[in-house]
C-alpha cells in the first residue's frame, strides 16, 4: 500500500490553500462532476453558466428541464446527449428522496457507492467525487492527476483508476475535509508541475521518495 499521507503533508506544506470543489452548491458540484468527464474545465464553465442562468441550480428546476433543453444548455461540455441523460437520471433519483441528501445517505449506508455506480454516467471517479463532496465520505480520488503524480513518484502498476485506488492507504482518522483538500492539492499541483519533465524537475516533490517496503 502507498503511504499517501506523506505526500499530502508535503502538498499541504508547499501549496497555497484554497477551497475545492469550485462551486456554490451541492447541485452545482453534482452537475459539474458529470460535465467535466472527457473535457476541460473551461468548457464546463460555459455549460454551468447556461444552467445557472436557466435554473439558478435549484434542484427542482434542473429535474424539470426537458431533456432536449438540458442537452442544449450543456452543449459546450461535449458529449451533451449522454451527459444530459446522466444529469436527468441523477436528478430524478435525487427527486425520489425530495432532494434530501441526509436521507439518501441514511437509506443506502455503506451501499451508497454501489448505488451511485448504478446510475447512468456515474463511473468510479465521479462516484468518489460525489461521496466526498456531496455525502461527506472519505475516499481517495485517484484521478488522472493522481495517477500521473504517483507514476512520477516511482510507483509502478497503477495504470487506471482502480489500480491506483486499490494501492492507496488513508488512515482511519482521515477526515472528509482532508479528503477534499488532498484531491484539490493534487489537481493544483498537477496543473502547475505535471505538464512536462521540466516542470516536474522544478517541483518540490521531484526528490521525494517512498519507503519501498511501504509502496
Amino acid at each position: 500500500m502507498i503511504p499517501v499521507v506523506e505526500v499530502y503533508e508535503q502538498l499541504k506544506r508547499n501549496m497555497p490553500e484554497r477551497i475545492w470543489w469550485p462551486a456554490e452548491s451541492e447541485w452545482e458540484i453534482i452537475i459539474g462532476s458529470i460535465l467535466v468527464q472527457n473535457t476541460n474545465w473551461a468548457n464546463v464553465e460555459y455549460s454551468l453558466h447556461n444552467l445557472r442562468e436557466k435554473t439558478q441550480f435549484h434542484p427542482e428546476k434542473v429535474a424539470a428541464l426537458p431533456l432536449e433543453e438540458l442537452q442544449d444548455l450543456i452543449r459546450p461540455s461535449g458529449f451533451y446527449i449522454n451527459k444530459g441523460k446522466a444529469i436527468q437520471e441523477i436528478f430524478f433519483w435525487l427527486q425520489d428522496f425530495t432532494f434530501d441528501l441526509a436521507v439518501i445517505e441514511d437509506h443506502y449506508g455503506t451501499n451508497l457507492r454501489k448505488q451511485l455506480l448504478s446510475l447512468r454516467g456515474i463511473g468510479e471517479e465521479t462516484a468518489d467525487v460525489l461521496l466526498v463532496y456531496i455525502f461527506d465520505g472519505v475516499e481517495f480520488i485517484a484521478d488522472r492527476y493522481a495517477q500521473r503524480l504517483f507514476t512520477r513518484l516511482g510507483v509502478e502498476g497503477i495504470e487506471g483508476y482502480k489500480k491506483l485506488k486499490h494501492r492507496v492507504y488513508l488512515p482511519e482518522d482521515f477526515s472528509t475535509a482532508e479528503a477534499k483538500e488532498f484531491h484539490g492539492l493534487i489537481v493544483d499541483f498537477g496543473k502547475e508541475y505535471l505538464k512536462n519533465d521540466t516542470t516536474w524537475a522544478a517541483s518540490f516533490l521531484a526528490d521525494f521518495s517512498f519507503d519501498p517496503l511501504n509502496s
